[in-house]
């Protein structure tokens, strides 16, 4: 390899076309199998920084497993997103002076269809630069055929079980879009707001109640004054009845526990058709509804005639202005409250009274408890299942009727006097019909569609080939595990349970791990209006995925934010660099590529010390990958490869490459690159280009296989005895002698002189066994065996005392007031850290990991306190 540095965009394109044109990301037969379903991006999405930490533990699992001779399959797609999609092909189309409504339903499709076949792959070859390894060839979308038969089939039996309904109830409205929208797409925003203070005069009286709202032209729709039954101030007026300023309608005040005797001024206005608290207060209370609004946020013929036809907001000003001049206002504050805001319109919510189709969600949502409370579906870390359950516990009617076109239409037809009849498609629903009516009828078929939720819950077995084709579903179903972010527990995951439960009777997967958040370095959320926003494929072009993915595995602690910086994933690339060096390294040695196949024999003790360090490091590596702790695994990876190999070995092994032992030599060729190629698996799943890369060029595989990612993975019994614990030590001799060269502000590349006279015999004859590699390493220019007249001071390494001579220039009484004062430093902090391990309260309110590192830290600062105090001793 000719390449003094590893140069990352000579390599990712070239090496990912090697593996598509090969096949290899298809399942191989094997016995085992692991499965992983993508959570589908939405078709309009571009990679950030939450898919790419998504996408590589993905792929980490996947590599890993392939590599372990699992028939692997990881089933990629892309979601049809309803909302979204319609919403950027409408202003895409407006820009170009259509108006949808103008060309209909079906050549607006058509249009959204052209433009899924145009831009709906991007990020799809997005995900390939960050090295994924689903198989295309499976790619689905939740609009292609096969998934469409699936939601067909699904809405068709839920409805004959009862389970799919339509209603007439409260939804969140998007009155820009003019559509039913999820709580998912709704957007709570701290905002700056106002609270007004009105009187409504009770009747028979010149008394008036007063009502705090943040919405005063909702009044229009009011049908109750509810209070707290326990509230003193108001007991004597339960039952009587109010006129509504403007309006003139009576209403009666009601007792409801729902009215806050704390909040504004105990006494509430109900609104039922217009908030989802005042629609559950009515629903009790048997109150009349009345809906104040069209669906596109304009006063509806329900109010006063001088109103109808205003905007909401145009008509509170008015409302406002009105209240003033006939002495019903009394005053308004300033209050910071939360507005639901659409995130595809950026228009406020409106809780709006609409005819929908909705999903009994409670008779779902049993058996999906059950596979969770059993253990047959398991959360890391497991405290999100308490978030599942909270949820489930509690879960509403599910709302999945979207008032869009583009989507799943409702397989929904209605007769003359709207009759409903739900089949498979229209042939089926008009022989329903003729049944019915005795006749042939006209037919109008439900124009909603779908929740973009509904496909995307049958996922984890639609896209496997339920319900036509049962090969992969009896395969690979349940799937292994999930991969997702928390925020969509409730949208997505417990509807793909109820759903997978519901129709296979089988947990879709058998493992939830839930991923943290991506923030910038700071800890603070990305967001373009804060312009923190680090888009992945930039990081990609600059350092390579390889390091964004490492960074990104390696921080991917459970249940804590990943705070990236541009830094980390420069770190990281040094790591590839690292490893390419140490290639040519080999090469340079004329390392035997060609015996790697088989464990080379270890009779050189360094050779044993780094084969049982290997052992141990993929063992670490596979427990950790199985506890889904893949910062833990990364850095086992990182720190074998780095600092075990790179540093220790290598440098050890020149004493042996550099001299005229030419058996030692050759073992020593041998067996470097022997844990050089396991090296290379065992980074594979997390680093895989440049892995790959290097395994190719070194023709490391003799199987005809060729390619790292289909290499097994290390195998091997740990085996550590004398031989490898003298290389321990020697290691730590070297690591002791240069962070006390640092510790005493001497130059690391000075030699010193060593007194070994006051040590045993036994270890006398180690430092003559191993004085060659200590000399080398250590800086060591000569070993004695008795005391010098130079500068001296006192070194402990594992519980023996050394004499360490420097050269008279040394200024031992400057490193013994600046010892001293870093002594006195780490006491300080000691005292610090005591101060609040002894306080009860924080030991028991602070998380257990914070307690055990400030233990940690203590007990650090503890060794180096003691250390100094010998080396000051000794000085």
């Amino acid at each position: 390899m000719s390449n003094d540095k590893y140069i990352h965009t000579d390599v990712e394109d070239k090496i990912y076309s090697y593996w598509e044109k090969n096949n290899l990301f298809k399942p191989t037969k094997n016995k085992k199998q692991f499965s992983v379903v993508i959570p589908p991006p939405n078709v309009t999405g571009s990679l950030h920084m939450g898919h790419a930490l998504n996408n590589s533990i993905q792929d980490l699992l996947v590599r890993y497993h392939r590599m372990n001779n699992y028939e692997t399959l990881w089933q990629p797609g892309t979601d049809h997103a309803g909302i979204a999609t319609q919403a950027l092909v409408e202003k895409k189309l407006f820009a170009e002076g259509i108006d949808k409504n103008e060309i209909g339903r079906e050549k607006f499709i058509e249009k959204v269809w052209e433009w899924k076949e145009e831009h709906g792959d991007i990020i799809l070859n997005q995900l390939k630069k960050l090295g994924c390894s689903c198989d295309w060839s499976r790619n689905a979308f939740t609009m292609d055929e096969n998934l469409s038969k699936s939601v067909l089939k699904v809405f068709v039996e839920l409805h004959k079980k009862g389970l799919i309904y339509k209603d007439k109830k409260l939804v969140n409205w998007d009155t820009v879009l003019k559509t039913a929208i999820s709580d998912l797409e709704v957007d709570q925003r701290e905002v700056n707001s106002k609270i007004y203070y009105i009187q409504y005069p009770i009747d028979g009286s010149s008394n008036f109640i007063t009502i705090a709202t943040t919405r005063p032209e909702t009044m229009l729709g009011d049908t109750a004054i509810a209070v707290n039954p326990k509230d003193d101030r108001f007991k004597h007026l339960v039952g009587k009845f109010v006129t509504v300023p403007i309006v003139g309608r009576k209403i009666k005040i009601i007792a409801d526990d729902y009215a806050d005797p704390e909040m504004g001024t105990g006494a509430l206005k109900i609104t039922p058709a217009h908030d989802f608290n005042d629609y559950e207060v009515g629903q009790r209370n048997n109150l009349e509804i009345i809906n104040i609004f069209t669906e596109g946020g304009k006063v509806n013929e329900n109010t006063p005639k001088e109103y109808i036809g205003l905007d909401r907001f145009e008509a509170r000003k008015r409302i406002l202005k009105e209240l003033k001049e006939k002495e019903f206002f009394v005053k308004e504050e300033n209050i910071k409250n939360k507005v639901p805001y659409g995130d595809r319109s950026n228009s406020i919510i409106e809780p709006f009274l609409t005819e929908q189709w909705f999903v009994d969600a409670k008779k779902l949502s049993v058996k999906a408890k059950d596979i969770v409370n059993s253990k047959k579906t398991n959360f890391f870390p497991a405290n999100w299942s308490k978030t599942y359950f909270q949820w489930m516990n509690n879960i509403e009617p599910w709302c999945i009727s979207r008032q869009l076109w583009w989507g799943h239409q409702i397989p929904a037809w209605y007769g003359p006097d709207k009759k409903i009849f739900v089949a498979i498609n229209e042939d089926e629903a008009r022989a329903e019909a003729k049944k019915f009516y005795n006749k042939e009828v006209d037919l109008i078929r439900d124009p909603d569609v779908l929740d973009t939720w509904f496909s995307s819950g049958l996922w984890p077995f639609a896209t496997l080939g339920w319900p036509d084709n049962k090969e992969y579903v009896d395969k690979f179903y349940p799937t292994s595990v999930l991969v997702t972010g928390f925020d969509i527990i409730f949208f997505w995951v417990a509807r793909m349970i109820m759903f997978g439960m519901e129709f296979l009777d089988k947990e879709p997967f058998k493992d939830i791990y839930v991923h943290a958040l991506v923030k910038d370095e700071k800890g603070q959320k990305m967001s373009k209006s804060k312009g923190n926003v680090i888009n992945p494929l930039d990081l990609i072009e600059k350092y390579s995925a390889d390091a964004l993915r490492f960074t990104l595995l390696s921080m991917a602690s459970p249940g804590t934010d990943v705070k990236l910086s541009e830094d980390r994933v420069k770190g990281y690339r040094n790591f590839l660099n690292k490893l390419w060096n140490a290639n040519n390294f080999l090469i340079t040695n004329n390392c035997d590529f060609s015996k790697v196949e088989e464990k080379p024999s270890l009779s050189i003790n360094i050779n044993k010390w780094i084969y049982a360090e290997l052992i141990e490091t993929k063992n670490k590596i596979e427990k950790n990958l199985k506890d889904y702790r893949f910062d833990e695994a990364a850095k086992n990876a990182y720190q074998f490869t780095w600092h075990s190999y790179c540093d220790w070995y290598l440098e050890l092994s020149k004493t042996i490459l550099f001299s005229e032992d030419e058996k030692a030599k050759d073992e020593v060729r041998q067996v470097s690159a022997y844990i050089f190629k396991q090296i290379l698996i065992l980074l594979h799943p997390f680093i895989p280009f440049v892995t790959e890369e290097i395994w190719l060029n070194n023709k490391f595989d003799k199987s005809g296989k060729d390619f790292l990612m289909l290499a097994n993975w290390p195998s091997g019994e740990l085996e550590r005895d004398t031989s490898t614990n003298q290389v321990e030590k020697i290691i730590s001799i070297v690591s002791e002698l240069r962070s006390f060269k640092n510790e005493l502000s001497v130059s690391p590349g000075s030699f010193i002189d060593i007194s070994v006279e006051s040590v045993s015999k036994k270890e006398q004859s180690f430092f003559t066994e191993n004085e060659i590699i200590l000399k080398k390493l250590g800086r060591i220019k000569n070993l004695h065996n008795k005391d010098l007249d130079k500068p001296t001071a006192t070194l402990m390494v594992s519980g023996d005392l050394f004499k360490v001579y420097f050269d008279e220039d040394v200024d031992l009484e400057l490193i013994k007031k600046n010892l001293t004062t870093r002594q006195d430093k780490y006491q300080e902090e000691m005292n610090k850290i005591s101060e609040r391990l002894a306080n009860k309260s924080f030991v028991d309110r602070a998380p257990k990991d914070i307690v055990d590192q400030e233990k940690n830290n203590y007990n650090n600062l503890k060794n180096d306190v003691e250390r100094i105090s010998i080396t000051i001793k000794g000085i």
